[in-house]
């Protein structure tokens, strides 16, 4: 009864009242210690603690993510890669291009930010082949989206695994959110490519004065010249493989022996260490005259960015410690355990969470906090079960995007969407990726576990 109250609390004051995550998070962590009644002189001291672990364990690594991320956005990076994949796949399959440009761009760049760059090369395609513009803005969002909840170095994914203690299993989490937002964003894509249709070829404009959108080319020249592809990609490939790399030496049978190469490479993969190597390969991405003061400027922003994602995340960890601490996790292990919900719980607390109060990061920071305790109970306490959860809260994070979420307005200005029509497709195509890549998730369990 009393987690019911928080949560409530917590969904309330940040839907509703519009009271920052943080502060709700904080405050539900205080008022905790005196609902379950800890001892006065540990329930400061269990608060601050696992705000101050946490950040340790995580803090660096969201903060040069995010970097990685500005930079890339900024330096025009983001429009290398998406021209490097239409030269790949061409223009006579509109919104797969549009899918597979979102599932890369978000893994470094927000959901958000990577649609606002993105929108006017998506309106170029769409003018192209001749095809409905909603289908693209539909399979364009719903790539973002899919890497955006459960591929790191994307902060959502990496806080949820700070706070599960899996941070140093980023290779297998990034191993299998490629594989699980793949799927879901091709769920999505089967649903976009049904807008193609004739019913939804022209859409009504939803006000007569129409949004400023910059042109493709205009937006091509503003960045001057453009990084290469092969540069485009180093700062997000050189980390992803470094960490991945570094979790296979790791491996009990010791693929690459017992040697310098293996130490070299736990080394080179350590997350923070990788997002390093990451953020010297994008300092190259900036280019002309002032690249120290850009650089300087992108590192600022990058800081503003991640600053708000940090204190989330610390009072994630705080909520989590004090519900760790409560005798509520001797009762989830006495009433949970023989209920085998598993990989279920997290799923629903997450998508819950997204679909009241909107932000997919705020979802996943605060379901991984209130699991922590319960992965005993839930039978998902080994490093592959605790992964599969991380997974399972980032699919939830997509159940639903609707008014409430500031990447459904995003995507339906930009694209001029009508409230209603967007309802019934924006927010139907996040409902079926998010439900898709659980049960992808559940898939990987009946294998893993």
């Amino acid at each position: 009864m009393i987690l019911i109250l928080l949560v409530t609390g917590i969904v309330l004051v940040t839907a509703r009242w519009k009271v920052s995550p943080f502060l709700a998070l904080l405050g539900a962590a205080l008022l905790g210690t005196f609902l379950y009644r800890l001892p006065v002189a540990e329930s400061i001291t269990t608060v601050t603690q696992a705000f101050g672990n946490t950040l340790g364990n995580i803090g660096l690594v969201i903060i040069f993510g995010t970097m990685i991320g500005v930079i890339l956005e900024r330096s025009g990076a983001a429009i290398s890669m998406a021209d490097a994949i239409i030269k790949v796949i061409g223009n006579r399959f509109p919104n797969l291009t549009m899918t597979l440009i979102g599932y890369v761009v978000s893994v470094p760049v927000f959901c958000d930010s990577g649609y606002v760059i993105l929108n006017s090369l998506r309106k170029a395609i769409t003018a192209r082949a001749g095809i409905s513009a909603l289908a693209t803005s539909t399979a364009l969002m719903t790539g973002l989206f899919a890497t955006h909840t459960l591929v790191p170095p994307t902060p959502g994914p990496l806080a949820a695994a700070g706070e599960l203690g899996v941070a140093e299993d980023l290779g297998l989490i990034i191993g299998l959110g490629l594989v699980v937002s793949l799927v879901s964003a091709l769920a999505a894509l089967l649903f976009a490519t049904r807008l193609s249709s004739k019913e939804f070829a022209a859409l009504p404009a939803e006000r007569d004065d129409d949004l400023e959108v910059q042109d493709y080319e205009e937006l091509r020249a503003s960045y001057g010249k453009l990084p290469s592809a092969f540069m485009a990609f180093l700062p997000i490939v050189l980390p992803l493989l470094l960490i991945c790399l570094g979790s296979v030496a790791k491996l009990p049978n010791a693929p690459f022996g017992e040697g310098v190469v293996t130490d070299a490479l736990v080394f080179l993969g350590t997350p923070v260490v990788a997002l390093i190597l990451g953020l010297i390969a994008a300092v190259f991405l900036i280019s002309g005259d002032g690249r120290m003061a850009r650089f300087n400027e992108d590192i600022t922003e990058a800081i503003r960015v991640a600053a708000p994602i940090l204190l989330i995340t610390g009072a994630g960890a705080a909520f989590g410690a004090v519900l760790n601490a409560s005798p509520l996790t001797d009762f989830l292990a006495e009433n949970i355990a023989g209920m085998g919900l598993g990989l279920l719980v997290p799923f629903l607390i997450s998508a819950a969470l997204k679909t009241a109060q909107g932000s997919s990061t705020v979802a996943i920071v605060t379901t991984a906090a209130m699991i922590a305790p319960m992965l005993n109970s839930l039978g998902l306490e080994s490093t592959e079960g605790t992964v599969l959860a991380v997974l399972a809260v980032g699919a939830g994070a997509m159940v639903v995007s609707h008014a409430n979420d500031s990447f459904f307005w995003v995507v339906s200005q930009l694209s001029r969407i009508p409230v209603g029509t967007a309802y019934r497709t924006l927010t139907v195509a996040t409902a079926i990726q998010g439900v898709v890549a659980f049960l992808v998730v559940l898939g990987l369990a009946a294998v893993m576990l």
